[in-house]
């Protein structure tokens, strides 16, 4: 364990080394630029290439085959709670592709970060993605040291004492790691190209930042979809309940954040400000309504009409250039199909209930409601791709805002596929498939989080309560006068 660990500081140590040691040229970078005009060389390239595939698909991954699954759910009824778990007991189920799939993303990793410090051709200023990288990595190296000393097992005295909060802290670093991976991927791009800088801070900070919460709004709406309803259930809240929360408080921020106060009103300060304003106004409206007289959940559309009413008003904007203003028109109308998707969703597919089936039997969702997530991942790519420097940039390479939407819808598509195959996996793995069932041709395939109605489980807690119930029926028998019992053979 010693040695382990021993080997570990020193690899955060020969990190911190490199980095502070490398020379960052900038001879040939002209005044007032971020970047030099050389063309990136094959190193940055492989650079590049790695640290998404490590960062960007290996991690992810490794995190889902990483959750601890309880594949026999909670008996249900505490009257079968002590013989069922007595027969049955839980058992803890983690992917033996867990460790060599992280070990692989880690090596590949430290490799890209020593890559980028070697590079030649373009040269770069200071910049976030230099800075922040350090930290991403010293984050890697706490989540590896984490990672051996739970692959040791020591969980007697001292160890068995703090274990817990090991594996606590080493699930909250793993699931925070992609959030943190997007952020430093976001970083890199601005930074290769040079964007970002001097007066474009403001407005690179907004389309980023804002294209990344609809990004996450559909990630969030995917995860719900596909195995979160049994959760959302559980909280007693509508799903509005928590977006209009959120939409509140960002409506907050924004009426305050998007002028400077005491100064004039510029360009747009005042159509961002109003819209501010509508968010928390609505996300106000929205929680009053989440909920019925009885305190129930209840569905609402307020989320989605306030996602409509901003794809229609940032789609609106007045833009400088004609492909700018395509981008931001396309933008406008993804976003306002989103929220009509929604409305259409929640009113008529749903018929104001939580999922197709309340009762979490169903086979799938409705093809209908995967239209609002990808929509939402189309939005958020097309208005991060909507900057003034990117679309001054394509504007002076001639590239036609029909070809460039088309990339950005092309990309949205397969981070949906992404997306949805993590999900699977995780589905897969949580409530495996009855292979009695596919033997048989049944699908029975668990809806939005619920466990199999025809697997093998659910069929061992029947067994389970007849077995009980049959227990408490013979007592009631035997208790009363009178009665003779015949024994079957």
């Amino acid at each position: 364990m010693a040695a382990l660990l021993r080997v570990t500081a020193v690899a955060g140590l020969t990190l911190a080394y490199r980095a502070a040691a490398h020379e960052h040229h900038d001879d040939k970078i002209p005044e007032g630029e971020g970047v030099s005009p050389d063309p990136i060389d094959t190193i940055l390239w492989i650079h590049i290439l790695i640290q998404i595939l490590s960062f960007g698909l290996i991690f992810p991954t490794g995190m889902i085959l990483g959750v601890c699954f309880f594949p026999v759910p909670s008996p249900p009824s505490l009257l079968l709670s002590y013989k069922f778990t007595s027969l049955f007991p839980p058992q803890i189920v983690r992917s033996r592709w867990h460790v060599p799939l992280q070990t692989l993303g880690a090596l590949l990793a430290i490799l890209g970060y020593f890559l980028g410090h070697a590079h030649g051709g373009r040269q770069f200023a200071p910049n976030i993605h230099a800075s922040f990288a350090t930290l991403l990595m010293l984050l890697l190296l706490l989540q590896i040291i984490l990672g051996i000393y739970l692959k040791l097992h020591l969980e007697k005295g001292f160890h068995g004492r703090i274990r817990r909060y090991f594996v606590f802290s080493h699930g909250t670093v793993g699931k925070i790691m992609p959030v943190i991976s997007w952020v430093q991927m976001l970083f890199g791009g601005i930074t290769a190209l040079g964007f970002c800088r001097n007066d474009h801070l403001g407005q690179c900070l907004a389309h980023f930042i804002m294209g990344s919460a609809f990004i996450g709004y559909g990630i969030i709406l995917t995860i719900l979809l596909l195995v979160g309803q049994v959760w959302l259930r559980r909280t007693g809240r509508s799903q509005e309940f928590f977006d209009s929360c959120v939409i509140a408080a960002w409506g907050c921020v924004n009426t305050f954040t998007e002028h400077r106060w005491g100064g004039p009103w510029v360009k747009n300060d005042l159509q961002h400000t109003s819209m501010g304003i509508v968010w928390w106004c609505a996300g106000l409206l929205g929680v009053w309504l989440s909920r019925k007289r009885d305190g129930r959940p209840k569905r609402n559309l307020i989320p989605a009409m306030v996602i409509l009413m901003t794809g229609w008003a940032m789609g609106a904007h007045p833009q400088g250039l004609e492909l700018s203003t395509h981008v931001h028109t396309v933008f406008g109308y993804t976003l306002m199909a989103a929220g009509a998707a929604r409305i259409v969703e929640i009113a008529f597919v749903l018929r104001d209930k939580g999922s197709v089936d309340e009762e979490g039997k169903g086979d799938e969702a409705s093809s209908w409601q995967y239209l609002t997530p990808y929509l939402l991942y189309a939005s958020g790519f097309l208005f991060m791709g909507a900057t003034e420097e990117q679309m001054a940039f394509l504007s002076g390479a001639h590239v036609s805002h029909v070809s460039y939407i088309l990339i950005l819808y092309s990309i949205s598509f397969l981070l949906f596929l992404f997306v949805s195959m993590l999900l699977n996996l995780y589905a897969s793995h949580a409530w495996p498939l009855d292979p009695a069932a596919k033997k048989d041709g049944i699908a029975a395939a668990p809806a939005n989080g619920a466990p199999r109605e025809n697997g093998h489980i659910d069929r061992r807690v029947r067994d389970a309560e007849e077995f009980e119930l049959e227990g408490l029926m013979s007592d009631g028998e035997d208790s009363s006068p009178g009665v003779k019992h015949s024994q079957s053979t």
